[in-house]
């Protein structure tokens, strides 16, 4: 029961980003980056497992086994959120399959060579903590807000007669 209790203490301490994804969750994050379900399972799947992923869109099939081995949902995650941000930096909302697979091809090729998840996002020009929060993109995609109208000047107050004493 204690151990319970302190298992409970730790989750709630966490931030919400620190819990661990599952393979459905990452398949939803990441279906519009990767064009399709299909994509994103393939995606999802050959990182966590290290193996083959296949991407096609239309007649585009692209195929690549990352250089990293089996990765945690964790790893998947800080991946293919890198992969993403650094193809929005470049313009590319709607990667091709030949784009993604660059994207994180660079990223786990990285990673590979011995990389911290800081170094990589520092060599992409990110911090990884803005790339990791989930309002970064709803930021993106907001308009901006319409400056305030500045306020009118109040009036001076009219000063009290003076009470002769």
């Amino acid at each position: 029961m204690q151990l319970r209790k302190t298992l409970i203490a730790l989750a709630l301490a966490m931030p919400l980003g620190a819990l661990a994804e599952n393979q459905d969750d990452l398949i939803a994050k990441y279906t519009a980056l990767a064009g399709s379900k299909q994509n994103a399972t393939s995606l999802v799947s050959g990182l966590r497992d290290g193996k083959q992923v296949k991407l096609t869109s239309g007649r585009a099939t692209e195929t690549f086994t990352p250089p990293t081995g089996k990765m945690g949902y964790g790893n998947v995650d800080h991946t293919l959120a890198l992969a993403e941000a650094s193809l929005q930096q470049k313009g590319i909302t709607k990667p091709t399959p030949a784009q993604l697979e660059a994207a994180v091809m660079e990223i786990t090729r990285m990673r590979a060579d011995g990389k911290g998840w800081g170094q990589i996002a520092d060599a992409k020009g990110f911090k990884m903590g803005e790339v990791k929060r989930p309002e970064r993109i709803a930021r993106a995609e907001r308009p901006e807000k319409p400056e305030k109208p500045e306020r009118p000047e109040r009036p001076e107050r009219p000063e009290k007669p003076h009470r002769p004493k």
